[in-house]
């Protein structure tokens, strides 16, 4: 059997190495992109000059060939489902008896009059990295428009320069579509700490440029002119939906697919940031695009592959970032706006660099989400808690376990117990000695 994979990101590599590991079916990845895969989320540090290309790539150029992973560098122009052919763009066909879209995304384009001059990009693939690299040589001024993470990225690289930066951010706080209110303001005071002007609840109407169609600033709904010669559009992504429809497959806002990864189309499966699940799991959005679950993604259409029924189960939701100098981590359901039922603690510093926020349900006691910024969680201890559906009280009592950071300090855990014991009066409870908890909990 011949199985073909469109796009070597994260979810189409990670399902090639599986069936390979589970069988010996011939393996074929194509990517216009690149020749080998990377590491999506170290583009960043490429450009700030921490890391090269090379390092950015977790095997070894020979791993392709000696596990029997062929490459093919093209783009897939069509696809024949009937025939079970893919046409590559300089007329070469293959034949699969197995096809998988990982195509992934791209940067969206809100239709602003301009958003096509020189100067003006997305950020997602390597070929926009090089982009950048040829279009911030020796510009005065950026604009950022969007925030979320990979507004926060696209600020800190050409921060990394001494290249002035301003973001128009429509939300009324910081990644306000994800974040509460009280972490939104944290991140955004910090942003402007670093010297990055950051505008909330304003949006551009219209990107002007000069006489040789480069980008020279923006406009915005406040009727100001902010000049600029580079645009960085941060306002999302949207799944690659072109060989899908080529194919014939159902799509919606991604590419329509089962808990089993079957798409429409008999032998045509989906996986990553293309796919939209009909039936998402309780809790999860229907396109997951966050590199854990594309890895997750892989693994389990691999065991489809090869005939060996796995539904999706990415457990826990999870997810980290990085905010110039805060780390942040979210373990799973942190609403942005407070949810009926749902009790917050919430933490912060006086200098408010570190923030802690646990939610659990007012009715049952049990914990629902943790939101961490400038401070670390253990993982297995939260996602334990998480499983197994603990009680606040428990995870109070024991919340030194999940400490990650030497540094930290017992009066913040004092704080969401003290929190706690207000809101919850008659249940009063008390931390316990950390020598303790280990033994408790993993013996």
């Amino acid at each position: 059997m011949h199985i073909v994979i469109v796009g070597n990101g994260i979810a189409g590599i990670t399902c090639a190495r599986f069936v390979r590991k589970m069988s010996d079916h011939k393996i074929t990845v194509i990517s216009s992109e690149t020749d080998y895969f990377y590491a999506r989320t170290a583009l960043m540090y490429i450009y700030m000059g921490d890391l090269t290309y090379e390092n950015t790539k977790p095997y070894e150029d020979w791993f392709w060939e000696k596990n029997r992973i062929n490459l093919v560098r093209a783009f897939v122009r069509d696809v024949d489902a009937n025939g079970k052919y893919v046409w590559l763009d300089n007329d070469k066909k293959i034949h699969y008896d197995k096809l998988v879209l990982a195509t992934g995304s791209k940067s969206n384009k809100l239709g602003w009059p301009g958003q096509d001059l020189h100067g003006v990009q997305g950020f997602y693939s390597l070929q926009d990295l090089q982009l950048m690299e040829q279009t911030t040589k020796e510009i005065n001024r950026a604009v950022i428009v969007g925030g979320g993470l990979i507004g926060i990225e696209l600020a800190e690289m050409l921060h990394s320069r001494d290249i002035p930066i301003t973001m128009i951010v429509r939300e009324e706080v910081y990644w306000g579509n994800v974040f509460p209110q009280e972490e939104g303001e944290m991140v955004a005071d910090k942003i402007r700490e670093h010297g990055i002007a950051l505008r909330l609840q304003t949006e551009i109407t219209e990107i002007l440029g000069d006489e040789n169609k480069r980008a020279r600033a923006v406009k915005t709904t406040d009727g100001d002119e902010v000049p600029c010669q580079w645009i960085g559009l941060a306002v999302g992504v949207h799944p690659d939906l072109y060989l899908a429809e080529k194919a014939g497959v159902e799509t919606q806002k991604g590419i329509m697919i089962d808990r089993h990864f079957q798409t429409s189309q008999p032998d045509i499966y989906a996986a990553g940031d293309c796919a939209q699940f009909r039936d998402p799991l309780p809790g999860r959005p229907p396109v997951e695009q966050v590199w854990y679950t594309g890895r997750i993604q892989g693994e389990t259409l691999a065991h489809n592959l090869v005939d060996d029924p796995v539904e999706y189960n990415p457990g826990v939701w999870f997810n980290s970032a990085k905010f110039l100098d805060i780390e942040y981590q979210v373990y799973g359901t942190i609403t942005n706006t407070p949810k009926e039922g749902v009790k917050s603690l919430l933490t912060q510093d006086k200098e408010r660099d570190k923030l802690i926020r646990i939610d659990y349900d007012e009715e049952t006691g049990q914990v629902i989400g943790f939101d961490l910024l400038g401070v670390r969680y253990r993982h297995h201890v939260c996602d334990k808690w998480l499983k197994e559906g603990a009680h606040i009280r428990e995870v109070l009592q024991n919340i030194k376990a999940a400490n990650f950071d030497p540094e930290f300090r017992n009066s913040y855990e004092h704080d969401l117990v003290r929190q706690f014991n207000e809101q919850n009066p008659g249940q009063e409870i008390e931390l316990k000695p950390k020598r303790k908890l280990w033994q408790k909990i993993f013996g």
